[in-house]
């Protein structure tokens, strides 16, 4: 089994900084791309952004400019730097990853369990 666990939320003034961190472990032989996704109350689910094994990096348009995803392969774990924090940030933050358990099987998607990220005013 893998499991996927997030660290870094928590209770950020308007303008802070947070780096999110999500720690894969388990039995993994590589992970394609790794996500972060953000859900605020009542509504949907949204990509915030992801990076791909070779390091290439996609945003979210809310925000681009202000979030920086990075990873480190030797230690299967992803990042979130987010700068610049509005109210609208907050929501509960949840990794996501593609991760193949040995080489003959196909990925598998997997989500960690969320962190809460409060921005206040």
């Amino acid at each position: 089994q893998v499991q996927l666990v997030e660290s870094g939320g928590g209770l950020v003034q308007v303008g802070g900084s947070l780096r999110l961190s999500c720690a894969a472990s388990g039995s993994i032989f590589s992970i394609n791309t790794m996500g972060w996704y953000r859900q605020a109350p009542g509504k949907q689910r949204e990509l915030v952004a992801s990076i791909t094994s070779g390091g290439s990096t996609s945003y979210a348009d809310p925000v681009k400019g202000r979030a920086t995803i990075s990873r480190d392969n030797a230690k299967n774990t992803v990042y979130l730097q987010m700068n610049s924090l509005k109210p609208e940030d907050t929501a509960v933050y949840s990794c996501n990853a593609d991760v193949r358990r040995t080489r003959s099987e196909w990925a598998y998607n997997y989500w960690g369990q969320g962190t809460q990220v409060t921005v206040s005013s």
